[in-house]
């Protein structure tokens, strides 16, 4: 662990001591008193910065969502390079009798660049059988491994350390057997490809650690050290989820114009982050994302900009850490990363029992995001109220809030199908 910061090199070790997490750690300092949310103004996704007024889907696109595009890629999430040249695809395996016959079963290997030794990732995909032409598709990216979403042996086991911890004195976590299927609650498989979608997915770590490594491994050791305004992991894992999608459109059993991409977690930060930047992804899901995701950073509530800066310090770009304390001076909030994938629909989800996440937030960034979907004769959320538990809403912007703690559920899931049918089919 060489190459983390002292200050979170001690407090990972304290952490570790006592049983914690940093995740969980960063608890700790969450507010989660909603009368100690500050008063606060949203900055309006149709004013630009000189006071002009947006009144046109033309001027949207043309004008103020490119000034809003481009601020989140200079201070918050960082500029990721382009396509790169030395991209290759190669199926290592396409089995028609998956899951009992019930699905057929491809492996693709990517390797990003032209080298003797180059990051390689492995995308997983199921898709259904006996479909009339290629079918919409979920892409998402996993944690712990392709092998743990299914206890499918078939599933070639992830080559490299989960959660890709070894520098941090815990042995043995190398992938194998015994965690085949470890995840298989948060994945409804079954019911996608019983629905008739396809489902991609790729173990996050293969694209980038997720640590404080000074951007030393995964895709970018191809490239120089990231500058203040440069990619910290949640653009890498977003351009990663590109790459993946230049695959999918060249295979013909997958309809690329209809790929939703799906994220939980910081994977939801992710996944909002690459539905705005790459227009090519019809849909979004947002689930559980929180702070840099679909939270609103001004409420202040939960987990906090400066807290996210402080225990996940790789996540941004460094220029982020500006605002550590002084987040009302943000030009933008989460509601105008929604607004970024207008008119495409996207549907944001939160949990009961995820306070860190501030449900809240995530429920009103999805509400004034509307204003843009307005502009191009949309609905959003429909509501000004946050609803019930396990009571979805929305129109081309969907929510629901849902019993249960920060997860991903097979009840998560049958509402991203039902709005995938509506917007996808």
């Amino acid at each position: 662990m060489t190459n983390l910061r002292p200050t979170h090199r001690f407090l990972l070790t304290i952490t570790t001591l006592i049983g914690l997490t940093m995740s969980e750690f960063s608890l700790l300092a969450a507010n989660y008193d909603e009368t100690k949310v500050p008063k606060y103004e949203l900055p309006d996704p149709l004013t630009m910065r000189d006071g002009t007024r947006i009144t046109t889907t033309k001027d949207w696109i043309g004008k103020r969502r490119t000034e809003v595009l481009e601020f989140f890629r200079d201070q918050v999430y960082g500029r990721s390079p382009k396509r790169p040249k030395g991209l290759k695809f190669k199926v290592i395996q396409n089995d028609a009798t998956a899951l009992d016959g019930q699905a057929i079963r491809r492996e693709v290997l990517i390797t990003f660049a032209r080298k003797e030794e180059t990051p390689e990732a492995n995308m997983l995909i199921y898709l259904p059988k006996n479909t009339d032409g290629p079918v919409p598709t979920f892409l998402t990216m996993n944690f712990d491994g392709n092998h743990t979403i299914h206890p499918d042996p078939g599933i070639s086991i992830t080559r490299s350390w989960v959660r890709n911890i070894k520098d941090w004195g815990i042995k043995n976590n190398r992938a194998n057997e015994r965690s085949r299927g470890a995840k298989r609650s948060r994945w409804a498989i079954e019911k996608i490809l019983n629905r008739g979608y396809g489902l991609a997915t790729i173990y996050y770590g293969d694209i980038d650690p997720d640590y404080d490594d000074g951007f030393s491994n995964g895709v970018h050791r191809l490239y120089p050290k990231p500058k203040p305004n440069e990619w910290g992991s949640i653009s890498t894992w977003a351009w990663g989820l590109s790459r993946c999608l230049d695959y999918l459109e060249t295979d013909r059993d997958i309809n690329a114009k209809k790929v939703a991409v799906m994220g939980h977690s910081r994977l939801g930060k992710t996944a909002l982050w690459t539905g705005a930047q790459d227009e090519r992804f019809a849909m979004v899901i947002s689930n559980n994302s929180g702070c840099g995701g679909a939270a609103l950073s001004r409420r202040q509530f939960g987990e906090t900009v400066k807290r996210i800066n402080t225990s996940f310090p790789h996540w941004f770009c460094d220029n982020f850490t500006k605002y550590n304390d002084r987040v009302n001076d943000l030009p933008v909030d989460q509601h105008m990363l929604i607004a970024l994938a207008a008119p495409r629909p996207v549907y944001i989800a939160s949990a009961e029992k995820d306070d860190h996440a501030d449900p809240k937030g995530e429920f009103l960034s999805g509400y004034h995001a509307g204003a843009v979907y307005e502009l191009f004769g949309l609905k959003g959320v429909g509501v000004a109220k946050q609803p019930k538990i396990d009571q979805p809403v929305g129109h081309h912007v969907g929510y629901h809030i849902r019993a249960g703690k920060h997860d991903v559920t097979d009840f998560d899931w049958e509402q991203y199908l039902n709005f995938a049918d509506r917007h996808l089919k």
